[in-house]
């Protein structure tokens, strides 16, 4: 896993037809398995008479079997041909996702069969071009890894508190209640050096999640 990666700006789908079969090409960003699989779900549930729902994706996951010493990040590939003719569908639109270098994305390929065999190489020509036409629709975009992080402070620290995280420049909202909350959205790569930063500037007083 890289400090920068390729994922979609947004979700999208775009639809076509070849030889009277009918392919819906589905792509969404997805931070881990779980949130993978249930777009997948999400997208059998919305076509439930469709004849296939082709799955695939490339997303973080974590190692924690008894075999590794410590807990590490991986990127998890994932495929399946829902009863396509083997490697004419899964395949194909993973291929597309690793060429276009793209992470944290997930695609579901909806068919509906138009009574004509497209042959293994129909199909994964038309499945591949199904995923490729949903990543431009929803266009790739660079980014890096964030976290989130809960800032909470008395008020007479908030306004240095807020201080520090605008010059920081991160995305943050602000809750004022009993005490003061700040939701931020960090690069990881930030995270450590503004966790010392609120820190010194309270002499610990901040409590930070």
């Amino acid at each position: 896993m890289s400090d920068t990666y390729r994922t979609v700006a947004t979700r999208a789908s775009t639809a076509f037809e070849v030889r009277g079969s009918r392919f819906l090409g589905h792509v969404d960003r997805a931070d881990d398995v779980a949130e993978a699989e249930a777009f997948i779900d999400a997208v059998a549930t919305q076509f439930p008479d469709a004849t296939h729902v082709v799955p695939a994706y490339r997303v973080p996951a974590t190692d924690t079997s008894p075999q590794s010493p410590t807990s590490t990040t991986f990127l998890r590939e994932y495929a399946d041909d829902d009863g396509e003719p083997s490697g004419s569908a899964g395949k194909p639109a993973l291929n597309v996702l690793q060429q276009r270098a793209v992470e944290r994305v997930v695609c579901a390929v909806v068919r509906y069969y138009g009574g004509t065999n497209l042959g293994v190489g129909g199909l994964a020509r038309a499945y591949g071009r199904a995923v490729a036409d949903a990543l431009d629709a929803a266009e790739i975009v660079d980014e890096r890894p964030h976290r989130t992080l809960v800032v909470r402070t008395d008020y007479d620290d908030s306004g240095t508190v807020r201080g520090i995280i605008e010059s920081a420049d991160v995305s943050f909202e602000a809750t004022y209640d009993a005490r003061v909350r700040f939701d931020l959205r960090v690069p990881v790569s930030a995270v450590d050096a503004l966790v010392e930063r609120l820190n010194d500037a309270t002499s610990g007083r901040v409590a930070i999640e």
